[in-house]
């Protein structure tokens, strides 16, 4: 596979899948434009590099049906702005290689939402999954979705994924189109390569405990994730829509909650798995259901596995947050993908809020802990040093009245040998490790010939030193100690 900064764009169109799914108000406007900010250091790539864009991305759920509540012509306006060029915009997203041909070197062109058209999931419409006829619709909608993803490939020269919150899905524009460009021609976003490579730096030096927290809708979309991670966790916390499979699974009575009747036994699979492995698995345990698929909705906190007809699970509740921030608290390794609720409403983002709130305080623990660590080990460190110096430092003694202190210079002893001692004229005095010990001389030589190392001539001795030089060696007034 090719990397977005060895690939040459140069009049080439690119055909990038982002992640523009961001949260509108009642009038159209977005309150939250972080999923945008984060896909631009892709597409200025390709247009400074002299290429053309077709960005496309999905935008809510609505369920393979035109919505005009989920337009991404709604955000038309605002890209531009961002990325600095008119965006053109194509109503229908299978429908848009005449517009897309016509694109010039540094200009972008944006699809209709994806999933207006079922095949971007690739899941059959109308029709329920107990009908006998389902998996027929069900192979046949596959066989539909690779016409889908072949149509979006006929429209650039290369694919850029840089949709890193939907890369997980077997959809037609993460998954499928891939099949329709070779490997030089396919790559990952700036965003892609930044968060793939956060995992594998974490997964490669796993500092313990470690905790995972799984979020999102579906089992089924997050399976490998969960089973890759489960030889590597020490605390597994599975929250979001997927709660209620599990709490299904386990007999509960779960309302108008979401739930993947189909993988009852694969959540049942994973509880008895992580079990035998001795992980820690954290399942909510309460909710805040509401009555209606909306911020507006009425709501109540309930047991997952007790809730009312007409209700629906939309986030975790006050006992499943404490219990994930449990789980989190002293983690040194954090991996996090998915919400917790429907975060997308602000009276459902609490339970994602709470995940986010205990792994900022892990995460300033396990600073704190490693500052302290670096203060201490830094003070041990100067405290050896100063010890060691005091070691090394020699001893010293004050001289007293008419005394020579011998530390360094050269003398002769009556035997002829010669060591390096000074006269420190009172100064401290430096002990030798060997010291040697001195005699005045039988006979003194001429003094025109010598001096005493001052340049004064030599007076005999009155007295002598004898033995090792340990302290002063006194001498008669006026005398002085030849060296």
């Amino acid at each position: 596979m090719a990397t977005i900064d060895s690939y040459d764009f140069k009049g080439k169109r690119a055909i990038v899948r982002v992640d523009f799914n961001v949260p509108l108000d009642e009038n159209g406007k977005i309150t939250d434009d972080t999923r945008i900010r984060g896909a631009l250091p892709t597409l200025k790539k390709v247009l400074a590099d002299g290429g053309s864009l077709v960005i496309m991305s999905h935008m809510g759920k609505p369920k393979g049906k035109v919505n005009p509540k989920f337009s991404l012509s709604q955000i038309v306006d605002a890209v531009s702005e961002k990325l600095g060029v008119p965006v053109k915009f194509a109503p229908d997203c299978a429908k848009a290689a005449e517009a897309a041909a016509a694109l010039k070197p540094g200009e972008a062109l944006m699809l209709e939402n994806l999933r207006f058209y079922p095949e971007e999931e690739g899941k059959p419409v109308g029709i329920e999954k107990e009908d006998p006829a389902y998996e027929e619709a069900k192979k046949a909608m596959k066989a539909s979705q690779k016409e889908f993803a072949k149509t979006l490939a006929s429209y650039a020269d290369c694919y850029i994924n840089d949709a890193f919150g939907t890369a997980h899905r077997k959809h037609a524009s993460t998954a499928v189109i891939a099949d329709y460009f070779d490997a030089g021609n396919k790559m990952l976003g700036y965003l892609m390569e930044k968060e793939v490579k956060a995992v594998d730096n974490i997964l490669s030096d796993i500092k313990r405990p470690f905790t995972a927290i799984m979020g999102g809708s579906k089992v089924s979309t997050k399976i490998g994730i969960i089973e890759n991670l489960m030889d590597k966790v020490d605390n597994l916390i599975l929250c979001g829509g997927m709660t209620f499979t599990f709490a299904k699974a386990q007999g509960g009575k779960i309302g108008n909650s979401i739930c993947e009747d189909d993988k009852l036994q694969l959540a049942l699979d994973i509880i008895a798995k992580a079990k035998a492995k001795g992980v820690n698995l954290v399942l909510g345990t309460d909710c805040v259901a509401a009555d209606a698929f909306s911020n507006d909705a009425n709501t109540q906190i309930c047991p997952v596995n007790d809730i009312p007809d007409g209700w629906e699970g939309m986030d975790a509740g006050p006992a499943s947050r404490k219990a994930f921030a449990a789980a989190i608290e002293g983690a040194k390794t954090i991996l996090w993908n998915g919400p917790a609720g429907v975060f997308e409403f602000d009276k459902f983002a609490e339970g994602s809020r709470a995940i986010a709130e205990a792994i900022a305080k892990a995460a300033k623990a396990v600073n704190d802990s490693k500052v302290a660590k670096e203060k201490a080990d830094a003070e041990a460190k100067a405290k050896a040093e100063q010890g060691a110096a005091a070691q090394q430092q020699p001893q010293s003694q004050t001289a007293t009245t008419g005394s020579s202190i011998w530390s360094g210079g050269t003398y002769t002893n009556g035997g002829g040998s010669t060591r390096v001692y000074t006269n420190n004229g009172g100064g401290p005095y430096h002990a030798p490790q060997q010291q040697p010990t001195y005699q005045a001389p039988q006979q003194p030589q001429q003094p025109s010939n010598n001096g005493n190392g001052g340049g004064q001539p030599y007076i005999p001795p009155t007295s002598s030193c004898t033995g090792p030089i340990t302290g002063s060696c006194s001498t008669a007034p006026g005398g002085e100690v030849w060296w």
